[in-house]
């Protein structure tokens, strides 16, 4: 499965059109493709405009012909914003009725993951996206095992967040049955450039970040060795 999205050094936002399409061509139905919905940085606290954008780029991801969406929102309590996620959810559901629905990394910043993955469970999700409630994977092992109790085989808990390849036989061990990476490296094909396009202070103008397929197959090779040996 490919979580897609735009914007990795933003940690992740929307894909556009454009971009789904052309994935959508390329794998040419041998993996699915889940879109991301998210439509800016920052917290998972949204405004009202924030939600109308979100419920519409449920409905046009899927009816492009993603297979799933990831999506997530948080009060400013910090917990699920249920009306809101039921907002897309219904969404999804219109689009396409077997859409798979992945809550995303919001749940790390909720006060109790515990309780959030029981309003998941309710909610109808398939699978959760965490780092087990820490910055890294590799820091929330415990945590994230917890969680794949808790599911009960309900729902996938997927690892993920600052993942390293080291991390992924403990993950396995621990009974995560499925793992996330951005598999990201820096690049720049042009020279530098005094002129800064951004706000971003001290970031390279020039640079972007994209998939590393290096890193890909190595991760794909640990997943294949750690779940072989067990």
């Amino acid at each position: 499965m490919v979580e897609l999205c735009s914007s990795l050094e933003l940690g992740g936002i929307t894909p556009s059109q454009g971009l789904l399409e052309a994935s959508l061509e390329h794998v040419d139905g041998r993996l699915e493709v889940h879109a991301l919905v998210r439509p800016r940085p920052g917290d998972f606290h949204y405004s009202a405009s924030d939600v109308d954008t979100m419920v519409h780029e449920v409905k046009h991801l899927l009816r492009q012909g993603a297979a799933g969406v990831v999506v997530g929102a948080l009060t400013a309590e910090q917990e699920v914003d249920v009306p809101v996620v039921r907002r897309l959810l219904e969404s999804a559901k219109e689009s396409n009725p077997e859409a798979r629905l992945t809550f995303h990394r919001a749940i790390d910043q909720s006060r109790d993951p515990l309780a959030a993955l029981d309003l998941l469970l309710d909610l109808g999700f398939t699978r959760v996206l965490t780092s087990g409630h820490e910055s890294t994977a590799g820091e929330g092992l415990n945590t994230l095992a917890r969680l794949v109790e808790r599911a009960s085989g309900a729902m996938q808990i997927v690892a993920g967040g600052g993942l390293k390849l080291a991390d992924i036989p403990a993950m396995h061990a621990a009974g995560l049955s499925a793992v996330h990476l951005s598999a990201k490296r820096t690049v720049t094909t042009l020279a530098d450039s005094a002129v800064a396009l951004g706000s971003r202070d001290g970031a390279d103008p020039t640079a972007y970040a994209v998939t590393d397929r290096e890193t890909v197959r190595a991760a794909r090779a640990a997943v294949n060795a750690a779940t072989m040996g067990s």
